[in-house]
């Protein structure tokens, strides 16, 4: 059974930065691709970053471009979302999710997600 945990969430000032971390158990394809999606209070939940796991080309919502990194460390079925000059407006839970691929990633049809890490971002 597939299991996603994301962590890393938590409360930081405008301009600040986090590490939210997904870790998966249980055995995905390697040909999954993997996204994180947010959903703050009282809106829809909106696509992030995603990235193939065989590959290296990620891609990113415009609302966080230049300023979100997602990474991969196959080794240790970790993905990672580096996020940087941290905003209020990015304060939800963060999700990651695993799909089959990479423009399921994009419109959230995931096969597996986990729990949500909350992200707090205060002005």
């Amino acid at each position: 059974q597939v299991q996603l945990v994301e962590s890393g969430g938590g409360s930081v000032q405008a301009g600040g930065s986090l590490r939210l971390s997904c870790a998966a158990s249980g055995y995905i394809e390697s040909s999954y691709s993997w996204g994180w999606f947010r959903q703050a209070p009282g809106k829809e939940r909106e696509f992030v970053a995603r990235i193939i796991w065989s590959g290296d080309v990620p891609a990113y919502s415009d609302s966080v471009k230049g300023r979100f990194t997602i990474s991969k460390d196959m080794a240790k079925n970790i993905v990672d979302l580096q996020m940087n000059s941290l905003k209020p407006e990015d304060t939800a839970v963060y999700y990651c999710c695993a799909a089959p691929s990479f423009l399921q990633t994009a419109t959230g049809q995931c096969d597996f997600w986990g729990q949500g890490t909350q992200v707090t971002v205060s002005s």
